[in-house]
């Protein structure tokens, strides 16, 4: 037999389900009585799947009994474009209650493309779909089919822009606010331009710039093996950090206006855009996070702390997932918090009631708890929608920017609803 795997009645079929007279074919349902199914080479399927068959994914409701499943067209492989796919007989219903998710891998290999007969199409973007049965190897994987169509190598729904950017760092100007203002867009080496990738805003300390900060910050050594492209915006004098430090110009609106026009640059997936930055780059990530949860997934600050002036205007539209890095010797901005001159007068929370209040304003609920590596903080299981507020102190540290190899990893594993 070939590498499809043995069938006959009763037998086993690849690595996973049996087919066998009226038995189960584990999560693809049951294979109806009188039925024989047959693996060519390289997974195509032959025969027919006999009378009364219900063909029930895992993630929706059960099939149609009584339809006559019709005969797999030939050349139809499980995964490739090839063949009709099968047409599912009158009265038969791929299970609907999955909402067409991400179809899982069939045997060891082949992924479910295209339409599966006349019931429900596999594909889009809805709930997972479970594992397409364990018949033998699908031979090889293929396009998706017209029912479960990808975007150009992109995550669902992202369209990719052409041609695709070139690895490197490249200066940008675009106009916010009436006000033109300037980033650095990095690049990384592994990019292609045909799957959706992470977009970090990695915002610069007082004083610097986004050319500058490029070369300081600790994030590309880290990200670039995730294939993640950063931003390096450079602010008009400082950060807007609120009532403290504003002047005049909306960082805010600027931020925002960055994430739309890289995401017609790069190929971005716009569920999993991040904030971070040092000092008063820090400073806006918190601002960003009080006032932008819509746009970034998830925040990293470090060497700054939530603001006592800011806290009455500081509404996230949903639960938000920060991460802080502080060191416990910074001379500028206190461990314990307090009355600072930074750059003006302000009043810091201070790092570890910082922590509890993203906890409170997320309704986290319980203690924080140590994760090691000095980092301490309320998980997933305590906060509604699986979002974490995370210190990480760095003792005897002083007013230094992020260890990266922490807050990265935590912040990356979570995306906008």
């Amino acid at each position: 037999m070939a590498s499809g795997g043995n069938a006959s009645s009763g037998g086993t079929v690849g690595s996973g389900g049996s087919v066998a007279t009226g038995g189960a074919s584990r999560a693809g349902g049951e294979n109806g009585s009188g039925g024989t199914t047959t693996i060519g080479a390289g997974g195509e399927t032959s025969g027919t799947i006999g009378t009364g068959g219900a063909l029930a994914g895992a993630g929706g409701g059960s099939g149609g009994r009584g339809g006559t499943v019709g005969p797999v067209g030939s050349g139809g492989q499980v995964g490739g474009r090839g063949g009709t796919g099968g047409q599912l007989g009158t009265g038969g219903q791929v299970g609907t209650g999955g909402g067409g998710g991400t179809v899982g891998p069939v045997g060891s290999g082949g992924l479910v493309g295209g339409q599966v007969g006349t019931g429900g199409q596999v594909g889009g973007r809805g709930g997972t779909g479970g594992r397409g049965g364990t018949g033998g190897r699908g031979g090889s994987a293929g396009s998706s089919g017209a029912g479960g169509a990808t975007s150009s190598g992109g995550a669902s729904g992202t369209a990719c822009p052409s041609p695709a950017l070139a690895p490197g760092n490249t200066a940008h100007t675009i106009q916010s606010g009436g006000t033109s203002r300037s980033y650095q867009l990095h690049i990384p080496s592994g990019y292609t331009g045909k799957t959706a990738v992470p977009l970090l805003v990695d915002f610069h300390p007082h004083g610097s710039t986004g050319t500058a900060w490029q070369n300081d910050s600790p994030y590309p050594k880290v990200t670039d093996p995730d294939g993640v492209v950063i931003a390096f915006p450079s602010a008009v004098g400082d950060w807007d950090v609120g009532p403290c430090c504003a002047d005049g110009v909306d960082d805010v609106g600027f931020a925002r206006a960055l994430v739309k026009e890289v995401e017609g640059l790069a190929c971005i997936d716009a569920k999993r855009v991040y904030a971070a930055g040092f000092s008063m780059g820090g400073g806006m990530t918190n601002y960003v996070a009080c006032h932008a949860a819509d746009v970034f997934a998830a925040f990293a600050p470090a060497a700054f702390d939530l603001l006592q002036e800011i806290m009455a205007d500081c509404k996230p539209t949903r639960p938000i997932t920060v991460v802080s890095y502080r060191g416990t010797a910074d001379p500028y901005v206190p461990y314990e918090g307090g009355l600072s001159d930074l750059v003006k007068p302000i009043n810091f929370l201070g790092a570890v009631n910082t922590m509890k209040k993203w906890a409170e304003l997320n309704g986290c609920t319980g203690s924080a708890a140590e994760e090691g590596s000095g980092c301490q903080g309320y998980a997933a299981a305590q906060c509604p929608d699986g979002v974490e507020v995370v210190l990480c102190t760095k003792q005897g540290g002083g007013h230094e920017a992020a260890n990266a190899s922490l807050t990265w990893p935590m912040i990356k594993r979570h995306a906008l609803p």
